[in-house]
């Protein structure tokens, strides 16, 4: 009976819920923006490829051995700076022959003019010949002319020596060197060394030909292509320091993928200064792909809201907004000319409502939410 009455009173205990039991969850928390009119830089991207403005394939112009390097391979060099210095001692001797080749013509002609002097002289005597004077004349003639080629051959002589110093002719990095010390060099060996120029640097990038025409269109009250600032975002993502402009467009438009080719200028500084026969760091390499930021230099007054917010589907371009009654609601919008941060508004939207920016996957059509400001963006985006 005891038991029994123990088993009773258990089973009428109260229930006491766990202590770890929660109350239900609330609406969603979001981050919103207002949708508002402010200055937006228009800008446009493209892929590109960096080029160096001067190339040079440097080959040997005579043959002969190669006896020195004077350069460090990988570093940048000046113009005019000492590469190689080939084999002298032949090309010395030959100048000396020719030098001998000119003052024995030169001896030879002055003899002549002696002779057409004398002769002329007795042309007037009983003694002198008309025949002699005439060939007097043709001998000086010829040994001037014999002294013209011997100078020539001379200076030919002289620019082969010349050509036992090869010498930058532009400045820039340098490659490494095909040919080592101690080989036979000739015309036909073949480049012994690349320099590509480094500072500026060419970036080149095609164009959707209609794309041109919406650039040259946007900006032809505003002074075309040079109204226009070319940025660039680096394989790593951030934008490039230095700007710079567009200085010449293809004139031709290619039939394979209908595009155009532009190309922009821009500086390409040391990032430390540089030290002696060490290689030099610069943000651009020759070849490198970038993507390039094509902006106006005065900004345009539009709607605008973060590029995070908008969403995309088979149907086109969509935000979520948040009513007066916290309620979500799917709206379709047409976007305008936008920048990586910001999204142009053309159609849509109205000003002063309220975009869901912040934990979008949170949120679907028709449910309540807790709207709150939404993130900044992060520090160093580009536009």
């Amino acid at each position: 009976m005891r038991l029994r009455a123990l088993l009773l009173a258990i089973l009428l205990l109260p229930t006491i819920p766990p202590a770890h039991a929660q109350a239900p969850a609330g609406p969603p928390s979001v981050g919103v923006v207002r949708v508002e009119t402010q200055a937006i830089t228009e800008t446009s991207e493209f892929v590109g490829r960096i080029q160096a403005i001067e190339r040079v394939a440097i080959t040997a112009r005579v043959t002969a051995f190669l006896e020195q390097r004077l350069f460090a391979e990988g570093t940048e060099v000046q113009q005019g700076d000492l590469l190689y210095r080939l084999e002298r001692p032949p090309f010395e001797a030959a100048v000396s022959q020719q030098e001998a080749a000119v003052a024995d013509t030169s001896a030879r002609l002055a003899n002549a003019n002696i002779q057409l002097q004398r002769a002329q002289t007795l042309l007037n005597t009983p003694a002198g010949q008309r025949s002699n004077v005439d060939d007097a004349i043709a001998n000086q003639r010829s040994q001037a002319a014999q002294v013209m080629s011997a100078q020539a051959q001379l200076r030919i002589a002289q620019i082969n020596l010349a050509y036992t110093e090869i010498r930058a002719p532009v400045a820039g990095k340098i490659s490494r060197t095909a040919i080592t010390v101690g080989n036979v060099v000739s015309p036909t060996s073949g480049p012994l060394v690349n320099i590509v120029s480094q500072d500026p640097m060419y970036v080149l990038f095609p164009v959707a030909s209609r794309a041109r025409e919406d650039l040259e269109k946007r900006y032809t009250d505003k002074g075309g292509m040079s109204a226009v600032t070319v940025k660039l975002r680096l394989s790593d993502g951030t934008i490039y320091s230095q700007t710079g402009k567009i200085d010449y467009i293809d004139p031709t438009v290619s039939t394979t993928t209908d595009t155009i080719l532009l190309r922009a200028r821009i500086p390409n500084p040391p990032r430390r200064p540089p030290e002696p026969g060490q290689p030099v760091d610069r943000p651009l390499i020759d070849g490198g792909f970038v993507t390039v930021l094509v902006e106006g230099i005065q900004p345009v007054m539009a709607l605008g809201i973060p590029r995070r917010s908008v969403l995309s589907d088979q149907q086109g371009n969509y935000v979520y907004i948040v009513d007066a009654d916290n309620k979500v609601q799917q709206r379709r919008v047409q976007l305008g000319q936008s920048t990586p941060v910001t999204a142009v508004i053309a159609g849509g939207l109205t000003e002063g409502e309220m975009v869901v920016a912040d934990g979008i996957q949170r949120v679907r059509p028709g449910i309540q939410v807790t709207p709150g400001p939404a993130s900044p963006p992060p520090a160093g985006t580009g536009r």
